[in-house]
């Protein structure tokens, strides 16, 4: 998956907002929080960061071409990033960043996801 595709695929999700941040990341959000970060990669090739269960987290963290993520996973958050792509077939990364997206929206208060149409 490149930029476009990933910026492509996280517009196409229900109220998402992008914005760029944190070293020209591009970083989308639901509700204001964030369920998908797609740079940090120093190499320059592509890398994309999202949001986990736990049990995904510690299966992902092993498998070749994901890490945890830099800075979040440090401080404790089940955060991923595939940062070498040509180990995941994009139907995987979708999986993951959708995934990503309900896990996030599900932890917005009753009130706001009420507000934003979701999970109803």
């Amino acid at each position: 998956m490149k930029y476009d595709e990933f910026n492509s695929f996280c517009k196409a999700l229900p109220v998402t907002t992008h914005v760029v941040q944190w070293g020209n990341s591009d970083v989308w959000k639901v509700g204001g929080k964030v369920f998908a970060i797609g740079g940090w990669e120093k190499t320059g090739t592509p890398a994309f960061t999202f949001k986990t269960s736990e049990q995904n987290y510690f299966f992902l963290q092993g498998k070749s071409g994901y890490r945890p993520a830099p800075y979040l996973a440090s401080r404790g958050m089940k955060w991923i990033q595939l940062y070498d792509a040509s180990k995941a077939e994009e139907d995987e990364l979708e999986h993951y960043l959708l995934e990503s997206y309900r896990i996030v929206s599900l932890g917005l208060t009753k009130k706001k996801q009420k507000e934003l149409g979701l999970n109803q």
